[in-house]
């Protein structure tokens, strides 16, 4: 999920918890952070973290993790210490104080903990507690929504799926009582074949159960559907991304649907168009970097990264302001993007942006040069989960749902209306 549509989901989520949350679960919006000069050691970025702490941490560290730096153990241990008793993360909290029922518990930034914590290899007791909250706020179709008990959306169904499939948990862990599966609720998302937007996932279905293409949902349910996260390999597939249409489709015919939404978005230009905000001076659509960047990881991530050149071209060229501003967060997602593509991340249209990441927080414990994606392999050895998510984390589970005679993967599912 990109930088900006986070923070502005976020903060959609404080205004709206009440209204948007069943009663039993509703909490108020998170208390307001400190100050810049009060942050709390081991914080990457100096910008307020209250609506993005955890999640900008966790991208740090995914990024570092990919091109062998190693983050300092105080980095560490924040990230750690804002984990609650239940396993769920907030975006932000002060860890001075254990979480009450005042403390919103986030899916999206518990799952990048995880992910993040996963990739680290150590405390394997808070990737464990995280699951375990994960699974339990699952919602009846199968997917989740941004807090727990709100409708499930693309975009955290499929980070929360990559997040769960990156800590071995299978699919048969994952369905509901009547059968569904993360899976199923991403196809609720779906958009069919030939018209337009074909391919594409929404966010969410509106208040009629239409559906709006998203790339920033897109991106996030390709790499959900095949059980990826987003720090992924880069692979080359052996033709080029087509729109499958019909009913039951498999996860990977549903995420190559997706990829081939997200490749004819960005022919052309090389990126995707951010619309302009209500009451903007400037009228004209601007370049969207975050979806970019999270585009090319999905495109690579499916076996396209071919489709993601001139992207990873355009944001090379044009990225670096954007990144400056966006802090930890957004340089972090340039570095999983030139991973996901086998470019340089230390030379990234002249930027190092593996040294301006690491300076956005303490000092690394270590650091390898030179970057190991300028000869990355076709298919990385450190990337065991990601490599298996679809073929042995989908497939498993989807055969076992077929033995069980559950067939929640025919056509006719009913649309997700909660909205």
């Amino acid at each position: 999920m990109s930088v900006r549509s986070r923070a502005a989901a976020l903060a959609l989520t404080a205004v709206l918890c009440g209204a948007a949350v069943p009663s039993a679960v509703a909490a108020p919006s998170p208390s307001p952070s400190a100050s810049a000069p009060d942050l709390p050691e081991g914080l990457y970025g100096t910008q307020d973290p209250t609506y993005d702490g955890v999640w900008r941490q966790s991208l740090a560290f995914l990024a570092q993790k990919i091109e062998l730096v190693t983050p300092a153990t105080q980095s560490v241990d924040w990230l750690i210490g804002q984990q609650c008793d239940s396993g769920a993360f907030a975006a932000y909290r002060d860890a001075s104080r254990p979480c009450d029922a005042k403390t919103v518990a986030d899916t999206n930034a518990t799952a990048a903990a995880v992910q993040a914590v996963v990739e680290l290899g150590v405390h394997r007791e808070v990737v464990d507690r995280g699951v375990a909250w994960l699974k339990s706020v699952q919602n009846d179709d199968g997917g989740w929504g941004y807090n727990p008990g709100s409708p499930s959306d693309a975009n955290s169904t499929g980070v929360v799926t990559g997040a769960l499939a990156r800590a071995g948990v299978p699919l048969a862990d994952l369905t509901t009582a009547d059968g569904r599966t993360p899976y199923t609720a991403l196809q609720t998302f779906a958009l069919p074949c030939g018209g337009e937007g074909g391919g594409a996932f929404a966010y969410q279905p509106d208040k009629d159960g239409g559906l709006t293409a998203n790339a920033d949902a897109t991106a996030a349910a390709v790499l959900g559907s095949m059980g990826k996260g987003m720090a992924s390999g880069n692979y080359n597939a052996a033709k080029a991304p087509s729109c499958t249409a019909g009913s039951g489709l498999t996860p990977e015919q549903s995420a190559q649907n997706g990829a081939s939404y997200l490749a004819k978005a960005l022919a052309g230009k090389g990126y995707l168009e951010l619309p302009p905000m209500p009451g903007a001076e400037e009228s004209a659509p601007q370049p969207d970097f975050g979806n970019t960047a999270d585009a090319v990881v999905a495109l690579a991530a499916s076996g396209h990264k071919d489709k993601a050149a001139d992207a990873v071209a355009y944001l090379a060229k044009h990225s670096g302001d954007w990144a400056g501003k966006g802090g930890p967060a957004a340089t972090a997602q340039l570095v999983l993007a030139a991973h996901a593509t086998g470019t340089d991340a230390r030379d990234f249209g002249g930027v190092d942006l593996v040294a301006r990441l690491n300076a956005t927080g303490p000092a690394p414990a270590a650091t390898a040069v030179p970057s190991p994606t300028a000869t990355a392999p076709t298919k990385p050895a450190d990337t065991s989960s990601d490599d298996e998510g679809l073929g042995l984390w989908w497939i498993v589970g989807i055969g076992l749902a077929f033995g069980a005679g559950i067939g929640f993967l025919l056509s006719g599912r009913r649309k997700n209306q909660q909205r």
